[in-house]
């Protein structure tokens, strides 16, 4: 089967996180299009980094974002760089990692330009995206500057870049009795984590070991009653660096909740996979991170173009958004594009290229396989390079799927790259290299990262 090269003139980027950003900035910048805009759903651009306080007025829905007051990165500036706007030096040499303020800041700054301009348009939430038989897509936008209940509007684009989807979607332990210990308010996700606040004189679990579950029981054992349980299943990558605390016990994978009633309120017993049972516990805390699930697209169905089809479900096995040409294009209509889908190290940079990459993709200037057989080629390699890494794995990390490149980075991006330089050699310089070099220097910041929290730690035993 094949199809014609998508030459679009009308694009809308739907979220204005960075990935959103950066993408608008480069097919804005880089690209000869006739429009570009961008729709965003909350009062103010930066996704994850973008921290609004509860309002108590009447008014649009909230989308909190993950982040929690007193946020500090775990990237480097120089890796959250977008090409031609370098991110501001950190004002201290022993915390060089951005605050959630500062990176909001560098993004609020970024957006400058198309804030003025209007092709941002904030409290913008798309409802539904739906492919239009015979080219184009069709928006259903609801306007929240159009008071409480806002305000439908249908519109068209020739192309759609979706720059959103991870962070609605927490992931769960399909753990025996988690449900019920929900249910009753005992257990929550890390998305809702807004501080320690709360926890004081209480017996906490903490679910995980990457960032976001070592935030919660390094802030939380000053507080909470010690120890800290955090119930891991591995020791944590070099990527999720933390500190060693009295406060906080290391156990085993949790196999079972027990709910139980007692005078000082319901209490948790918690059954480990080691055999042993933590009792009374008051509180947990699940980081076990989120899913790609961007539910308001629908496409055309395959073999009957008459009726529609969301484009994912819980059905799709392994879990991914199906049908992406390098993690970037539809395979079966290269007018919708994703950016910041892979999860990866550096997503500021990763997203630069990708968004250059699509850009010229869209002018007809770097190639891509022009049959929808060839473009579904990407994801079936993929997909059986996973699972053959899987099975030679006893306990194969929850990072070890489709959609996070871990070790491919490098050549994901690098290959990108090539593609980008060689239609426009003047980029070379522009945007980062990928090597072994550089790969090797990010690897380093994990240590960086270590020891930055090390200094933090002294400087509250001075004060």
């Amino acid at each position: 089967m094949s199809s014609h090269p998508v030459l679009p003139k009308r694009i809308l980027v739907i979220g204005g996180g960075p990935t959103g950003l950066v993408a608008l900035r480069n097919l804005t910048e880089r690209g000869q299009f006739e429009r570009v805009e961008l729709v965003e759903r909350r009062d103010d651009v930066g996704g994850v980094w973008y921290f609004d306080e509860p309002k108590n007025s009447r008014g649009p829905p909230r989308w909190p974002s993950p982040a929690y007051k007193g946020l500090i990165g775990n990237v480097l500036p120089e890796f959250l760089s977008f090409s031609q706007h370098p991110f501001p030096k950190p004002p201290s040499a022993d915390q060089p990692f951005p605050t959630l303020t500062e990176t909001h800041e560098y993004l609020r700054s970024f957006a400058r330009p198309y804030l003025s301009s209007g092709v941002i348009r904030l409290s913008t939430e798309v409802v539904r995206l739906e492919e239009v038989r015979g080219g184009g897509w069709k928006v259903v936008v609801r306007d929240w500057n159009e008071g409480a209940e806002g305000k439908e509007v249908e519109e068209s684009w020739d192309a759609v870049v979706v720059a959103i989807g991870w962070y609605d979607n927490p992931v769960w332990p399909e753990t025996d009795g988690l449900e019920e210990v929900r249910k009753r308010g005992l257990a929550r996700h890390a998305k809702w984590w807004q501080g320690p606040e709360g926890c004081q004189g209480k017996r906490l679990l903490v679910v995980g070991n990457a960032n976001s579950s070592n935030d919660i029981a390094a802030h939380s054992a000053p507080l909470a009653k010690s120890p800290v349980y955090q119930s891991i299943r591995r020791p944590a990558f070099p990527g999720y660096p933390s500190l060693p605390d009295e406060r906080i016990v290391m156990v085993a994978p949790v196999a079972k909740y027990i709910l139980k009633s007692t005078p000082e309120g319901d209490k948790i017993d918690v059954k480990l996979t080691d055999g042993t049972h933590i009792l009374d516990i008051d509180m947990v805390q699940v980081g076990t991170g989120y899913k790609p699930f961007p539910e308001f697209i629908h496409v055309l169905q395959r073999g009957d173009e008459t009726q529609h089809t969301p484009l994912i479900a819980e059905s799709t096995i392994p879990h991914r958004i199906p049908s992406l040409h390098r993690l970037i294009l539809y395979a079966y209509n290269p007018s919708l594009a994703f950016i910041g889908y892979p999860m990866a190290y550096t997503p500021f940079t990763i997203a630069d290229v990708v968004s250059t990459w699509l850009a010229l993709a869209w002018l007809g200037e770097t190639p891509y396989p022009d049959t929808v057989e060839g473009r579904l080629e990407f994801e079936k390699e993929r997909l059986a390079a996973v699972e053959k890494q899987r099975a030679g794995m006893d306990n194969p990390s929850s990072l070890m799927v489709y959609n996070v490149l871990g070790g491919d980075e490098q050549e994901y991006a690098r290959a990108l790259k090539a593609d980008v330089v060689n239609a426009r050699p003047e980029l070379a310089a522009m945007l980062p290299e990928w090597n072994d070099e550089r790969t090797k220097h990010r690897e380093a910041m994990h240590k960086t990262k270590y020891d930055a929290l090390e200094y933090a730690r002294t400087q509250k035993v001075v004060e």
